[in-house]
Order: C-alpha cells, then sequence, then structure tokens
C-alpha cells in the first residue's frame, strides 16, 4: 500500500507495514471543550459603522495604503440571512471588541451625539447596543465584549474610570440580557496604538485592571472576567509594545480565563508579505502551536489552571490575507481547531464573522466564504469530547478526533491531506459516513462537498450537509483535500 494509511477499527486488529492504526472503540479521552467553542467575533467597528479594514480590490495590482481602510456603514444585525448562518453555529459566543472598542463613546441617551465627545474616537449608539444584544438573543449567542480606555474614561489623575463601562452593563441588564464575559481592554500590549492614553504602560495597566475588577465584581458578579487579551509575544517577539509578562505581574490575580489572540502573521494592509505558497506547509500551520505554548506558560505562571480562550485569531492580522476567503485558508481553520482542542483551548473566536476578507461570510452579501462551510461541519460533526489521534497524525496528513456531538458511542474523525500532489490511503474496516471538501483550485471561493458545489437556496435555506455512506475497506484522499469521517457503530466507551 503506497503512501500513509490510517486504520481505523472498532475492535483491535494488525496493521499492515507502514499503516497508522487507530481502535475507534479505543481511543481515549483526552480532555473536554467548552460546548461554545467554536466563536466569532462582530468588531465593535462594524456595530457603530467606521473605518475598517478595506476587503482586497479584484485585481491583482500591487497594494497601496489608500486601500487599508474603508468606510463602512453598521452592519444590518436584523439582516435574515445573516441572523440564519449565525444560528447554524450556535451555541456560541459573541465577542465585541476590537481596536475601536478602546476609545468607543457609549450614548447615555436615546439620541446619539453626531460626533464624539473630547477623548473618544467614535459613538457607540443605545439603538445600536440593543440590536447587537437582539441578534445575539436571536442567533443563541452569549456576548463578551472590552470597555473604553482613552482619554475619556480617565479622572484627574489619569487613572481609568467605570462610568462608561457601566453605562453598557445597565444598558445590557435593561434589555433583558447580560455581558457574558468582558476583558478590559482590547490588545494591551499594543496600548500605544490601541487607544490608551500616550505613555501607558504596564503599571498603568496594573492600576486600571485593579479597578476594573473591583468595579466588574460589584456591578456585574455574574460577568467572568477574561484576560490580557494579549498579542505580540512569541519566543523572539517582533511586535513592540508591552510585553504579557509585565502585564500581568502588575496587574495581580483576578482573572477567571486567561486570553490571548493569535494571527499567523499581518497582511498586506499592514506590511505583511506572505505567500500562499507556504498556506499548506507544516511551517505555517504550527505557528498556531508555537504561540499557544508562549501563553500557556504564561498563564501557567501567573494563572496557573485557569481556561484558555482564544479571543481573537484569523490567517493574518489587519484584515486577512488575500487568500483568506478561499478554500486554501479552510485547511489553517480545521487544523487550528483540531490542534487547540487538543492542546485544552476552551474556546476560539473567529476573526470576523462577516468583515474584510477574513470573514466567515462575505460582508455584502452575507454569503458563505469557504471557511464558513468548514465551520458548519466542525460544529455539526465534532464533539465536546476530545479523543487522542495523535499516533495517526503524520507529515502531510493531520488527524483530529472528538466524539460525535449527538450519537452516543459515535466517533469522528478529521483528516487533513495538506500534501498539494500525493495521495493518502485511509483503510476503514468499519462503514462511515465520508464528507470530503474540496475545490477546483484551492483559492477558489467555491468549494464542493463529496463533489457537488455548496450553496445557499432559495430563502437562505442551507443545503443539507449529508455524508456519504462508505463501506469498510480502503479509501484514498486526494491531495488538498479535508474529510470528516463519521463512525456510528464504533461504540467507545468515551462518547456514551
Amino acid at each position: 500500500m503506497t503512501g500513509v494509511a490510517l486504520l481505523v477499527a472498532a475492535t483491535s486488529c494488525v496493521a499492515e507495514a507502514g499503516e497508522l492504526a487507530i481502535v475507534a472503540a479505543e481511543l481515549k479521552a483526552i480532555g473536554t471543550i467548552d460546548p461554545r467553542f467554536q466563536s466569532y467575533n462582530i468588531e465593535m467597528a462594524e456595530v457603530m459603522g467606521g473605518r475598517f479594514w478595506k476587503p482586497y480590490p479584484r485585481t491583482t495590482r500591487p497594494f497601496d495604503q489608500h486601500d487599508r481602510y474603508s468606510d463602512r456603514s453598521p452592519i444590518d444585525l436584523a439582516n435574515a440571512r445573516l441572523r440564519r448562518l449565525a444560528a447554524a453555529l450556535s451555541p456560541a459566543y459573541l465577542r465585541v471588541s476590537g481596536t475601536w472598542a478602546n476609545a468607543a463613546f457609549f450614548a447615555d441617551g436615546e439620541q446619539a451625539p453626531a460626533t464624539p465627545p473630547p477623548g473618544f474616537n467614535a459613538v457607540l449608539g443605545r439603538s445600536q447596543w440593543r440590536g447587537m444584544i437582539d441578534f445575539a438573543r436571536a442567533v443563541d449567542a452569549e456576548i463578551v465584549t472590552s470597555f473604553a480606555v482613552s482619554a475619556g474614561c480617565r479622572d484627574a489623575d489619569g487613572a481609568w474610570r467605570p462610568d462608561q463601562a457601566q453605562r453598557l452593563v445597565d444598558e445590557t441588564r435593561s434589555q433583558g440580557s447580560r455581558i457574558a464575559a468582558a476583558e478590559f481592554m482590547n490588545e494591551p500590549t499594543l496600548a500605544a496604538t490601541n487607544g490608551a492614553p500616550p505613555g501607558y504602560d504596564a503599571k498603568a495597566y496594573g492600576r486600571d485592571f485593579r479597578i476594573f475588577r473591583a468595579w466588574l465584581q460589584r456591578a456585574a458578579p455574574e460577568t467572568l472576567i477574561v484576560g490580557p487579551g494579549s498579542v505580540g509575544d512569541s519566543a523572539a517577539p517582533s511586535v513592540p509594545g508591552i510585553r504579557t509578562r509585565d502585564l500581568l505581574a502588575a496587574s495581580g490575580e483576578g482573572i477567571d480565563r486567561f486570553s490571548y489572540h493569535h494571527y499567523n502573521a499581518v497582511s498586506a494592509r499592514c506590511g505583511g508579505n506572505d505567500e500562499p505558497a507556504q498556506a499548506l506547509s507544516e511551517q505555517w500551520l504550527a505557528r498556531t502551536d508555537a504561540t499557544f505554548a508562549v501563553y500557556r506558560g504564561l498563564r501557567d505562571q501567573f494563572a496557573p489552571g485557569k481556561p484558555i480562550w482564544l479571543t481573537e485569531t484569523a490567517d493574518a492580522a489587519c484584515g486577512g490575507n488575500r487568500w483568506d476567503k478561499t478554500f486554501l485558508d479552510t485547511f489553517r481553520y480545521l487544523d487550528q481547531l483540531g490542534r487547540l482542542a487538543k492542546a485544552g483551548v476552551q474556546v476560539v473566536f473567529h476573526n470576523t464573522l462577516a468583515a474584510s476578507d477574513y470573514g466567515l461570510l462575505d460582508e455584502i452579501t452575507f454569503r458563505p466564504r469557504p471557511d464558513y462551510w468548514g465551520a458548519l461541519l466542525w460544529h455539526q460533526l465534532m464533539g465536546t469530547t476530545v479523543l487522542d489521534a495523535s499516533a495517526a497524525t503524520a507529515s502531510n496528513l493531520h488527524v483530529y478526533a472528538h466524539c460525535h456531538p449527538s450519537t452516543p458511542g459515535a466517533v469522528t474523525v478529521l483528516a487533513l491531506n495538506i500534501s498539494r500532489n500525493a495521495f493518502r490511503t485511509i483503510v476503514l474496516p468499519l462503514p462511515s459516513e465520508r464528507y470530503t471538501l474540496q475545490a477546483a483550485r484551492l483559492q477558489s471561493a467555491m468549494v464542493r462537498l463529496n463533489g457537488a458545489t455548496l450553496a445557499l437556496a432559495d430563502a437562505n435555506e442551507l443545503p443539507r450537509l449529508s455524508g456519504q455512506a462508505t463501506a469498510a475497506g480502503a479509501i484514498r484522499l486526494a491531495p488538498a483535500t479535508i474529510t470528516f469521517l463519521t463512525f456510528p457503530g464504533a461504540a467507545n466507551s468515551a462518547c456514551r
């Protein structure tokens, strides 16, 4: 048998030479993830309207810095298609934050001011926030947010005041809802460019975080305190800013969840120059692990035992790379979910649901992109119990396994063939249901499931994602394909 073979069986059997064997009935549980593991961001800039990362032009002309931002109206959170597609991924957490949240003024009256008061850069209207609450309720999403920290939120000594945050909490409660979790601010490691006052440092953050923690415990004790929400730390830091270690040392104990952000790179909008040729490389996909290792070490030192949330992630920061809206990025997206679930991360927030090139949905039409179809399959097939499939992972073949979310005893295996030209063989002693995603071109916006193009039907109906019945025996995974295999008859005791 050529290539790498994966043997999935319900009973013990002997693998042929060169095969990798997994006995589905005996796969051990290695952890569980939050039922809202697969979550997403709607940036505060989308809710308010304003300048956000401009989608790339359709031409292949060189990137121009004038293409960095574009003005946009507030996202239509009442849109039926948007709601239907978001609800299909629920339950989830919906994080409303981002750089623009750090300097957003929350209006205290029904009529929002046309321009923000001094010390703020934008205005969040009461009706806009109510629209977000209504959206979250309609799609079964719990709200996660952060608060303004700009000069308008500070006393004469420069210390943070919670009056703006209190308005947001009060308004949310008045609508019969709640903020499930909150970070103090967005990306404090980049405070100097993120709306904080000039000269803001770890000492100032520690002072402010203690004020925030004491206030939130009084004002909304039901809200989880999440933090620090850092980005840019690595074994060899390349992003200038405050180090997370210094933030945690200054702020002390008091978080309920440890959070961080991760992007494999920055997009051309912010000076990046990564090429799609590397998008399926082992080195590119492993960047998820490298960043996680740094933040897990900081969690272990400063907040031992606290669950880890990745509250913002995509392929590339600053709106995404050119290929992030194509099938090529779906490998990174699903591989990242598999890696992080196996590592024990409890929640992963994709940035964004529907904005710029890294959105799961097109920002104009709200039609699904390839990453959305991958997200939907994960949601329907991968449950919260994580199984150990590490013995089946090999070069160019990444394999993850979870209990099925709704069929007792059943197992789902996710196999990503990241080779661009080599087949991989899988031997299946048990019947299975096969779901294979592929595209005519890797950088295509259209994706096929078992040969049929995925698209919305009339009235915004999602197609039924049906598996292909597969008899026991050998199957081949074509190059650059993603395959979910469910085994209803696995009878795994960890999945009952």
